[in-house]
This record gives C-alpha cells, sequence and structure tokens, in this order.
C-alpha cells in the first residue's frame, strides 16, 4: 500500500473515499426502509467482509491469525459491529443532518485519542481547525437540524454519539497495530467477523419477515457492501496508515458537505447559504490541521 504514500494517488485516494461515504450515507438511509436495520447492517458488513476475504486470499498474503487474533476481534468489534451497528440505528431514528453533526464527531475524537494513544502532536492549531471543521458540519447541517427538532429522539442521538466514539476508538487502534497486519486483511477479516455477529443477532432480535425484498433493497445493499463498506475502508485505512491518523481524519469533514453537493445535482435539491459558509470553514478547518509547522531557526552561535 506504498501507493498511498505518493501525493497524486493520495488525492485521488480521498476524492473516492469522500464520494464513496458521501454517497453511501443516503444509500443506506434507503436500505433501512425495506429492512430491519440489524439485519441490513449484518448483510452489507457480511456480503463485504465474503469479497474482501477473497481478494485477501489471493492478493493479501497470508494472516498471522494465532499472534493478530486479537488485533482483528478488535477491529470488528470496533469498526463494524459497534461502529456500523450504531450508524445504522442513528441513521434510521435520526434526520439526516443530525445523524451527520454527531457521527462526524469522529475527527474531533480521533484527534484527541491519536494524541493520547499515540503521541501524535496535538497543537492549538490543529485544534482549532478541527473545532472550525466541525462547525462546517453543523452549519452544512442547519437547515436540517432546524426542521427535525422534534423528530430527535434521545436512542437516535446516544447511537449517534456512540458511533462516532466507536468509529474513533477502530481507527486509532487500526493506526496502532498498523505494522502488524496488512491494510487488506485489516478490513476483511474483522468485516467477515463483525458481519457474522451483525446478521446473527439481527437474526435473533429481528423478523426475516419484515424486509421487503424491492429493486432499492438490493441496490443499497449492493453499493453499501462494495462501495460504501468494502472499497471505502480500503482507501480509508491505505490513508491512515500513510499519515497521521488526526490528518486524515480531519478530511472526513469533507464527507456531509459533498452529500449535500450529490443530493444538489442528483435530486435537484437548492444550494443555499448555510451550504457555502459550511464548505469555507470545512476547507480552512483541514488546511489548519494539515499545516505544516515552520521550522524554528536556531540562533548562530
Amino acid at each position: 500500500m506504498r501507493l498511498f504514500g505518493r501525493r497524486r494517488f493520495g488525492v485521488l485516494a480521498f476524492a473516492m473515499l469522500v464520494l464513496a461515504w458521501s454517497s453511501a450515507f443516503s444509500v443506506v438511509k434507503v436500505g433501512v426502509d425495506y429492512a430491519p436495520p440489524v439485519l441490513f447492517a449484518g448483510g452489507r458488513t457480511l456480503l463485504s467482509g465474503v469479497i474482501l476475504t477473497a481478494v485477501a486470499l489471493v492478493w493479501g498474503g497470508e494472516p498471522n491469525l494465532r499472534r493478530d487474533w486479537g488485533v482483528f476481534a478488535f477491529l470488528g468489534a470496533f469498526n463494524v459491529v459497534l461502529f456500523i451497528g450504531t450508524q445504522t440505528f442513528a441513521i434510521l431514528y435520526l434526520p439526516s443532518g443530525t445523524a451527520a453533526v454527531l457521527i462526524y464527531l469522529q475527527p474531533i475524537l480521533v484527534g484527541v485519542l491519536a494524541w493520547t494513544v499515540l503521541g501524535e502532536p496535538l497543537t492549538a492549531t490543529k485544534v482549532l481547525g478541527l473545532l472550525l471543521g466541525f462547525a462546517g458540519i453543523v452549519a452544512v447541517s442547519s437547515a436540517g437540524l432546524l426542521d427535525a427538532a422534534g423528530e430527535v429522539t434521545l436512542a437516535g442521538v446516544v447511537s449517534g454519539v456512540a458511533s462516532a466514539l466507536f468509529w474513533a476508538v477502530g481507527t486509532v487502534g487500526f493506526k496502532k497495530h498498523e505494522a502488524r497486519i496488512s491494510t487488506l486483511w485489516a478490513v476483511a477479516l474483522p468485516f467477515l467477523m463483525g458481519g457474522v455477529v451483525l446478521t446473527t443477532l439481527g437474526l435473533s432480535l429481528e423478523r426475516v419477515s419484515e424486509i421487503s425484498w424491492t429493486g432499492p433493497l438490493l441496490w443499497s445493499v449492493l453499493y453499501s457492501s462494495f462501495v460504501g463498506t468494502g472499497l471505502a475502508w480500503l482507501l480509508f485505512f491505505g490513508l491512515v496508515r500513510a499519515g497521521e491518523a488526526s490528518r486524515v481524519a480531519s478530511f472526513i469533514f469533507v464527507v456531509p458537505l459533498a452529500a449535500v453537493l450529490i443530493g444538489a445535482v442528483l435530486l435537484d435539491e437548492t444550494l443555499g447559504l448555510p451550504l457555502l459558509a459550511g464548505a469555507a470553514l470545512v476547507v480552512s478547518g483541514i488546511y489548519l490541521v494539515n499545516r505544516t509547522p515552520r521550522a524554528t531557526k536556531e540562533a548562530p552561535g
């Protein structure tokens, strides 16, 4: 995965990641209208895990399961079962704008965790950048937040905040153990394991008869499995491996912004002042987080 360290490929990978996750957000929203949330989450993660494991068996080398089973279990628990599980409930029980604001607390949490766990610098400039980026998400989602004041539930809010925390812990956990496992196996095996757990939970807690086997559901499962899960997580972990976790996470602020732009293009939604203000804040925040401080000149003599 040395390609991710190259500037041009890194930019392309970020663009693909943002496009994948921003489009998948709405696709998942469609999916949970046709299937119970845990079964839907389990189905898409299990399908993604099966495909990625098949690919990893061919190109990913041989994982050291005896040594690294704990790492794989950790990643499966936090990045799949806990994160995707709570994210699905947040998307189901909250309006899109509110869910986006809560879930995309993740870059701020990654900044703090990367500082405490990985020893990454957390300068005042980086903190300001993370806060500006989050303010941009609030601005972009402001219309939905105001319109949905009466639709916000405690369960949805708890799910949204929890998903951000689990995602942050899983991201920093991968960065901490990146030298031990390949990027491909770091996605494939945890999603296979997590998909089995979520599907089993779904079969235990929900009814298969409640699934509406329709075209939109099939499209939602396939797209969220291959693009929103498989491709996106490979890109994300590849980028995290190549740089600081907090800097990479800051670019995730672009995802809700891109989601609004996609809605404007495909659904003819209106672009207003909140979007422009949010875009300015997000861009400013990302710049500050990724800004490299000038080296201090040594005094002569």
